[in-house]
């Protein structure tokens, strides 16, 4: 069904190895650059943190997506002085790295393009719920045009990167 492979390689599934450090650190890295990358908002913490996230989750395998994704949310709101509080961007990091495990289990099950749809919708939709605990339904409706933006943005970015890396048989 799927066109994305299983975890498989020299990358050990089972520990922190330090090629799979390395490989999260430079993606990281990555996206503390599309931190920086911003798509104007009410909040001002959408960027384009999110794809080294999901790229990482489909072509090395769940742990680095989440680990990648999460920094990527705490970096990108550390950029801005966390606007909505410290808790609230450490609970938007947590929906990410969950909304990386559905992208990626959808992904592998289905293809890419589903898994895109679900990726988006999760984080543009659900996630604009969060809003809710700050600023009520206004908030919500407020920020959640921007947060599909920004989703299908970074979702659309990683999956074509993949696909291009994939085709290259470069991972």
């Amino acid at each position: 069904m799927s066109n994305i492979p299983d975890q498989k390689g020299d990358l050990n599934t089972r520990t922190l190895s330090v090629k799979r450090m390395a490989y999260m650190a430079v993606f990281i890295a990555l996206s503390a650059v599309g931190a920086m990358v911003k798509i104007p908002s009410p909040v001002g913490t959408i960027g384009l943190d999110s794809a080294p996230g999901y790229f990482c989750g489909l072509a090395l395998g769940y742990v680095e997506g989440i680990c990648v994704i999460f920094m990527g949310h705490l970096i990108t709101s550390g950029i801005m002085g966390f606007p909505l509080g410290i808790p609230i961007h450490f609970f938007i990091a947590l929906q990410l790295a969950l909304w990386v495990t559905v992208f990626v289990w959808v992904s592998r099950r289905f293809g890419a393009v589903p898994g895109a749809i679900v990726a988006v919708v999760l984080n543009g939709g659900v996630s604009a719920f969060t809003m809710a605990l700050v600023g009520g339904m206004g908030a919500v409706l407020g920020t959640m045009p921007f947060l599909i933006a920004g989703s299908l943005v970074n979702v659309a970015i990683a999956v074509i990167s993949h696909r291009v890396v994939h085709a290259g048989k470069l991972v």
